[in-house]
């Protein structure tokens, strides 16, 4: 196939949704002879932090010469993004390639009713992945899970270590109504013996993940756990941070904005120095480094200075609670708040985390079948009607910011990472 093919095909392929269970992909892999199996890798799961904490070991791994697959989901602009060796994408002419030689085997499984169904996006994508990184012959994968755990296509792995980020309530509909019922799902990657490393607090969550890694006998270890483990301060413009493991001290300042980057950065320290006790040294100061240059487009980034505009895909309410301290602290002039929201997520929550902050507020939407409409959102924001303004066109909304926020004012995009996408796309072009 070619690109224009490949992306029908994926669109088609969309259009399934989500399904869960590991069959498909167990059965695809099988027939590729397991590619998956032929390194070691890090899993990564959690509600928020898993696409920087994974940048952040890809970075860490790479300033030791490993060469590293990353596997993320989603993407901002093209689906190449999702997989890449160290920061560099597959390239169009490997994607195509291994897109083509899946599409043949699924078929050829499907005639010989080895296969019952099609898979899934998600699951289409994990497969080009895992087949990709073995073809580039990777010293390690670092694998940032999708929905949950316990049934997402990357489970099939035996992971080097596991890493649970933070749990907070989101895709309840699929993964259960409780912190607790959301943590067992996402503790789904644990597996007997190997060690997971915990950035979730006490609490209920972590109680759940606790005992279900002591059922399997994998040594657990809690990021946060130890009193004044962490310490974080406030400069000028950024946060500073402290983190004392079993180890020593680190002290770092990543390039990722935010107080929270320093809690994921402390989970890639812990995950670091057990990928250290269980396959291959490194360095503490190459550890510290690779936090220091790690780069994640979307998450609270300076797109532009004058005016400053600012991207980041908060889509949940733990996302908005986060941007709304960074701009509380940070953030001086007028705020020109641009945002679109998918129609599952807690809208009216989001919109009282953020709205106030905001001067004027321009509801726009992104080209997906889940968005919500501009009036659906604001027909949760009543009580700020008179600062919003409804904009379809995600590329007219920034336009229609940008003259309103002169020079001194601040653009902040934000939403979805669908959203931070589609402008991406618009203003690079």
């Amino acid at each position: 196939m070619n690109y224009e093919e490949c992306q029908r095909y994926l669109e088609e392929i969309q259009k399934l949704g989500i399904k869960f269970g590991l069959d498909n992909v167990k059965n695809i892999l099988s027939s590729f002879n397991n590619p998956h199996q032929k390194y070691p890798s890090v899993l990564v799961a959690g509600t928020n932090g898993k696409g920087s904490t994974c940048a952040m070991l890809t970075q860490i791994l790479t300033l030791h010469d490993f060469r590293v697959g990353l596997y993320t989901s989603p993407h901002l602009i093209k689906v190449e993004e999702r997989i890449r060796i160290g920061t560099e994408p597959i390239t169009t002419s490997d994607f195509c390639e291994k897109l083509t030689l899946l599409r043949n085997k699924i078929e050829s499984l499907i005639s010989s009713k080895e296969l019952l169904s099609l898979p899934t996006y998600f699951e289409l994508l994990t497969c080009l992945a895992f087949i990709y990184f073995e073809s580039q012959k990777v010293d390690l994968a670092v694998l940032e899970v999708g929905m949950g755990g316990r049934f997402d296509a990357t489970n099939l792995v035996v992971p080097a270590v596991s890493v649970i980020t933070t749990v907070s309530k989101e895709h309840q509909k699929f993964l259960g109504s409780t912190l607790s019922q959301i943590a067992f799902e996402k503790a789904g990657i644990i597996k007997p013996g190997i060690p997971v490393v915990v950035g979730v607090k006490r609490g209920e969550a972590q109680r759940t993940i606790k005992k279900k890694a002591k059922k399997l006998a994998a040594p657990i270890h809690s990021v946060f756990d130890r009193k004044d483990c962490f310490q974080a301060n406030k400069t000028k413009n950024r946060y500073s941070f402290i983190y004392e493991s079993e180890r020593g001290k680190y002290h770092f300042t990543p390039s990722l904005q935010g107080k929270h980057q320093g809690e994921n950065a402390a989970v890639a320290i812990v995950a670091s120095e057990q990928l250290s006790n269980s396959w291959k040294k490194l360095e503490k100061e190459k550890i510290i480094q690779g936090i220091e240059q790690a780069q994640w487009e979307g998450r609270l980034e300076i797109f532009s200075r004058r005016p400053l505009v600012i991207l980041d895909g908060a889509h949940n309410e733990e996302g908005a609670e986060v941007l709304r301290k960074y701009i509380q602290e940070f953030i001086s002039g007028p705020l020109i708040l641009v945002v679109a929201l998918m129609r599952d997520k807690k809208i009216g929550k989001i919109v009282r985390i953020l709205f106030p902050l905001a001067q004027r507020v321009i509801i726009t939407r992104f080209p997906y079948f889940r968005a919500a409409s501009p009036k659906e959102i604001r027909s949760k924001a009543l009580k700020f009607k008179d600062k919003i303004v409804l904009e379809p066109d995600a590329k007219k909304a920034v336009e229609l910011a940008h003259s309103q926020a002169g020079t001194k004012g601040c653009i902040l995009v934000t939403g979805s990472i669908y959203l931070v996408g589609e402008v991406k796309k618009h203003f690079k072009s």
